[in-house]
């Protein structure tokens, strides 16, 4: 076995800011893999929302726009992160980490050396994993793989059966958990309609396929441009993003002017539209709000329908083990928009924020 070097490169959160918070180095210090953890030589390292909102302070409650990506000058120090919680800085972002694993320590899994691994980016109390409150997030309450090497515990690693590619694999771990997340709160199953927002992002993508597997109709929610790459995941039904008259767009597409689950990832203004077209006894299931976090409500349509509402952020560890399952089996379609080098990150997390693409982006240390 290789003894890894003992600094290396790495993407480097500084401050909360623009862009130029993100910093390249070349000598940062390599991590060492103590107590339960693995180190993990990077392979791909996927982009996921968290990694913008974080940088640009768009979780503090005194933001209440869409996520542009810019840096926020109305923050609140105390809650600029998912949790509401601080987070140290500096800090190596990045959560979809895929790569093998070079080194462990004295209280990890010896038997994942060499192993081609996935990370799970929850982190638990592993001595009460179920606990909301004592989780953290992989590359936002830890260091995470903007990085050539990156450390985890084994417990929040897995070894991934495919033939897909690093890259390929580098979209799936935070996006389909989350779909998969998502759709379990909500209880999806083949009796559903369910509707999709943002569907050609990474979340949304994910939500269409794993929606199709547990048997339900799927509609999916996308700008027009991107309806030819949205239809290759198969949806019974492709509306435009914000459709005019979407009752009757539904119609048209699906022959019910209503459904019986949202899938949303977008918020913003048209939330009230998406609330109206679900059926009595409808559910609602939302993580995220990429077009804005403050929506309006009117309280006798969730009460006199008799509409459940779920948020969906912390899951439970079945689900990652779920979705390497669904991986094994050849069942998951990976959307690969576009590879940097991770000394590009500027560049590629632009186009993440600029929203043209399809899929996911990875970045290859």
């Amino acid at each position: 076995m290789i003894k890894p070097p003992n600094t290396m490169q790495a993407m480097v959160l500084m401050r909360h800011g623009g862009l130029e918070a993100l910093e390249f180095h070349k000598d940062w210090p390599t991590p060492v893999a103590t107590g339960s953890e693995v180190l993990i030589k990077v392979a791909a390292c996927g982009l996921n929302n968290t990694d913008v909102n974080t940088r640009t302070g768009w979780y503090s409650k005194a933001v209440d726009e869409a996520t542009t990506g810019g840096a926020y000058s109305e923050v609140d120090a105390e809650d600029p992160t998912w949790g509401g919680a601080p987070i140290s800085l500096p800090l190596i972002q990045g959560a979809d980490v895929v790569g093998t694993v070079v080194a462990v320590g004295p209280d990890a899994d010896a038997s994942l050396i060499g192993q081609r691994v996935m990370t799970d980016n929850w982190l638990r109390d592993w001595n009460d994993p179920l606990n909301k409150d004592a989780t953290g997030y992989y590359g936002s309450e830890c260091d995470g793989g903007f990085a050539q090497y990156t450390k985890a515990d084994f417990r929040n690693v897995g070894v991934v059966e495919s033939t897909l590619s690093d890259a390929e694999l580098a979209t799936f771990s935070c996006s389909y958990t989350t779909a998969e997340g998502m759709l379990t709160r909500a209880g999806v199953g083949a009796d559903d309609r369910v509707l999709i927002t943002g569907a050609s992002g990474g979340v949304g993508s994910a939500l269409i396929q794993l929606a199709k597997l547990r048997g339900a109709t799927v509609i999916a929610m996308a700008s027009e441009a991107k309806h030819q790459a949205v239809a290759t995941l198969s949806p019974d039904a492709i509306l435009p993003r914000s459709p005019s008259n979407l009752k009757a767009a539904l119609k048209i597409a699906t022959g019910h002017e209503t459904v019986t689950v949202v899938a949303d990832i977008a918020g913003g203004d048209y939330f009230p539209t998406l609330i109206d077209v679900l059926a009595r006894g409808g559910r609602y299931t939302c993580s995220g709000a990429i077009a804005g976090p403050i929506v309006s409500l009117d309280l006798r349509t969730l009460y006199l329908r008799d509409l459940t509402f779920t948020g969906s952020t912390v899951i439970p560890p079945h689900i990652f083990t779920d979705v390497l399952k669904y991986l094994a089996q050849g069942a998951l379609h990976p959307m690969l928009a576009a590879t940097y080098p991770l000394s590009e990150l500027h560049k590629a997390q632009q186009m993440f924020i600029d929203k043209k693409h399809t899929g996911s982006i990875v970045v290859i240390p």
